[in-house]
């Protein structure tokens, strides 16, 4: 009995670490244009499998180093991504974009900046990273167990003020547009003038349907909808779903926002009940969109709540 019972605890901590490796999220980078990339997260919801990194990240690639935009939901997943960027590129990461308050844009700071990158997010972003971060962190610490281990929220010193921003790093320019949010406070778009290609962080979906939450703002999401318009990109890197381009954002992003506003719009004018509103809106030409049978009555009150505050 006591060799069965000193060869199991051996065999239960090799289970355990076989069970956490079995977890590890797989990041890869693809090419979306030269020196550009794109990591394509799982469009389903936070699980163990995706350690909460259920969202597209990206990449360029400069003579002075490597950018990251957005760095994961915790400090393992952080440095999965390192690693991943490590096989596109030798270059240091100098800087790390945080293109939003929710979890997954940023929770991974804290691994890049003892890497010794620079964090940079909007100002509105940090304020609601303070505001959320420690009931971001609790949540994943719930759902993700040891994998969450060693994720201290980090927030970034280097913030961008009102709406247009322009930084350069090794002869490659950043732009960065910030309207006033959209799914959070601080989502902020980056556009890299010289690939034609905009990070739109969750200022777009695609393949999966968006998500309205309480600090959502869907005019807001609007207006720099219509900022990413007028760039004409080439290429758009979502915040959720496949690389994609203007036709498939404007009918599975701008399409729905404008035809939840336009509804919620004349029911609360109408004095329509909040409930009638939310039953009586027409979501079928988007619920072929992952999530979205899950997400649509959320989405549809929230928005009638917005809109009656208006």
């Amino acid at each position: 009995m006591k060799a069965s019972r000193i060869m199991a605890k051996p065999l239960a901590m090799l289970f355990a670490a076989q069970a956490l490796m079995a977890a590890a999220v797989e990041v890869r980078f693809e090419r979306v244009a030269d020196q550009v990339y794109a990591h394509v997260g799982d469009i389903g919801a936070r699980s163990a499998s995706n350690e909460g990194l259920n969202a597209n990240l990206g990449l360029v690639v400069t003579p002075a180093g490597a950018v990251l935009i957005d760095s994961g939901a915790t400090f393992r997943s952080a440095r999965d991504i390192h690693a991943a960027i490590r096989r596109v590129t030798a270059q240091p990461v100098r800087w790390v974009i945080n293109t939003g308050g929710q979890d997954h844009r940023w929770l991974g700071n804290g691994y890049f900046e003892a890497q010794g990158a620079d964090l940079i997010a909007h100002a509105t972003a940090v304020r609601d990273m303070r505001s959320r971060g420690g009931d971001q962190l609790a949540a994943l610490r719930t759902l993700l167990g040891a994998a969450a281990e060693g994720t201290v929220p980090t927030l970034p010193k280097r913030l961008l003020e009102g709406a247009d921003a322009r930084l350069e790093l090794g002869g490659t320019v950043f732009e960065f547009r910030h309207r006033g949010g959209g799914h959070t406070p601080g989502d902020m778009m980056v556009w890299l003038p010289h690939a034609k290609v905009a990070f739109a962080g969750d200022i777009v979906y695609v393949d999966r349907l968006l998500a309205v939450l309480p600090v959502s703002s869907t005019r807001a999401w609007l207006d720099a909808f219509t900022d990413l318009e007028h760039w004409a990109p080439h290429r758009i890197v979502p915040g959720h779903g496949r690389v994609t381009d203007l036709p498939a954002a404007r009918s599975q992003t701008r399409a729905y926002l404008e035809a939840l506003r336009t509804h919620m719009k004349r029911a609360v004018d109408q004095g329509v009940d909040i409930s009638e509103a939310v039953k009586s809106f027409d979501a079928r030409p988007f619920l072929h969109l992952s999530s979205a049978a899950e997400l649509n009555p959320g989405n549809a009150s929230r928005t009638y709540l917005e809109v009656e505050r208006e």
